[in-house]
């Protein structure tokens, strides 16, 4: 609710999706088990924080969207017009005679993974602006030219801009009324700019990469059409040395030895950071943090384990449950067990009831039974999203 009033998601999904090839508008198109509209509709009313879900759809495809949704409950839909603005002002004028709805958030059918932490940054950027966009950083180099290759164009301050784009209800209704009828524009935040209104850029992500083209299809199913579920594994050891405590599962405790390590030595953590990543079939930790470069000399570890979090819901899957193993004759990690799954399950952005912290000795065998170092075993699993 913002305001006292609803939080609407509105689906652009009239279009005929032509290069999208096949037999069928690409909105209808099933991938990785569900249409684009499905998924959309699906992540919408996944988040607590959207009040209802309205589709703009070309007129006699009121059957299509039905059998596109189902078996969830048909969301409220509204015929579109002959352009991607004329379907969105259909809409934005529907919900106008709602009365009842403070906010909307506008996003093309054809960006069906949505994460729920874009619509959380979205929501948050309404509070001080009438509109907010998710965009990402353009990293490739940019030239002019045509047959030939012609001068570079500075990629500072440039963004690819994806949808969906929250806006004040009123305050885009007025923008799409004032924007003219014989012009089109690329997308709904440009029309509110136009009229002068403020647009937030907050974090983009990379699942939200429009499908257009055959081969779009192709790697999104490639990408998010595998096992609903993976299970992966990761081992690690540091040796103690001389200090004055050792951090395990982002939680440090006292003790008169350290791990030594080119990072924090979280053994715990990296650990568990390689059980993702192999779970995802991303490689390993020391791929991505390789140990000889010196940016990550003294890193906290739990960088470590947020950046193979991302990784893994880049490629569409989020942490199930993580169960950690710390194996060593002291510190005692008993006393620190609640802290450190709070720590972890915070890491993960999962429940604590989902992370379960274990320790263990080898009956002073070995090199951990001997004082000498520290081992910790980590299994995630990861479902699909």
């Amino acid at each position: 609710m913002m305001n006292g009033k609803k939080t609407v998601a509105v689906i652009v999904a009239a279009g005929k999706g032509e290069r999208a090839g096949g037999d069928v508008p690409k909105q209808f198109r099933t991938v990785a088990g569900r249409s684009l509209i499905g998924h959309c509709v699906d992540r919408f009313r996944a988040h607590p924080g959207i009040d209802d879900v309205v589709v703009a759809i070309a007129e006699g495809q009121e059957n299509a969207l039905a059998r596109a949704v189902g078996p969830a409950p048909l969301p409220r839909s509204v015929i579109g017009g002959a352009s991607r603005r004329e379907s969105v002002a259909n809409a934005l004028c529907a919900l106008e005679t709602d009365g009842d709805v403070g906010a909307v958030l506008i996003h093309d059918a054809a960006r069906p993974f949505l994460p729920e932490t874009v619509i959380d940054d979205l929501l948050a950027g309404l509070g001080a602006y009438e509109g907010a966009i998710p965009a990402l950083p353009v990293v490739d180099t940019l030239a002019r030219g045509y047959d030939t290759l012609g001068e570079t164009v500075s990629r500072e301050g440039l963004w690819r801009v994806q949808t969906p784009q929250a806006f004040r209800c009123d305050a885009i209704l007025s923008a799409h009324r004032a924007w003219p009828a014989d012009r089109e524009a690329t997308d709904d935040a440009q029309m509110l700019r136009a009229m002068g209104g403020s647009v937030a850029i907050v974090k983009g992500d990379t699942m939200l990469e429009k499908l257009t083209h055959p081969a779009d299809f192709a790697l999104a199913e490639a990408r998010f059409g595998g096992p609903s579920m993976r299970i992966g594994s990761g081992y690690d050891v540091h040796r103690l040395a001389p200090g004055e405590g050792v951090w395990l599962c982002g939680v440090h405790i006292p003790h008169d030895r350290s791990l030594s390590g080119h990072s924090d030595a979280d053994v715990a953590l990296h650990a568990l950071t390689d059980a993702i990543l192999g779970a995802a079939a991303l490689g390993d930790i020391g791929q991505h943090f390789p140990p000889s470069d010196p940016q990550w000399k003294g890193a906290e570890s739990h960088l470590f384990l947020t950046h193979a979090v991302e990784l893994a819901r880049g490629a569409g899957y989020t942490i199930g449950n993580a169960d950690v193993t710390i194996i060593c004759e002291a510190p005692k990690v008993g006393p620190h067990r609640q802290a450190m799954q709070e720590r972890v399950a915070g890491l993960l952005g999962v429940d604590i009831s989902a992370v379960s912290v274990k320790a263990t000795t080898t009956e002073r065998l070995g090199f951990t039974g001997r004082g000498e170092g520290i081992a910790a075993q980590a299994q995630v699993l990861l479902c699909r999203t």
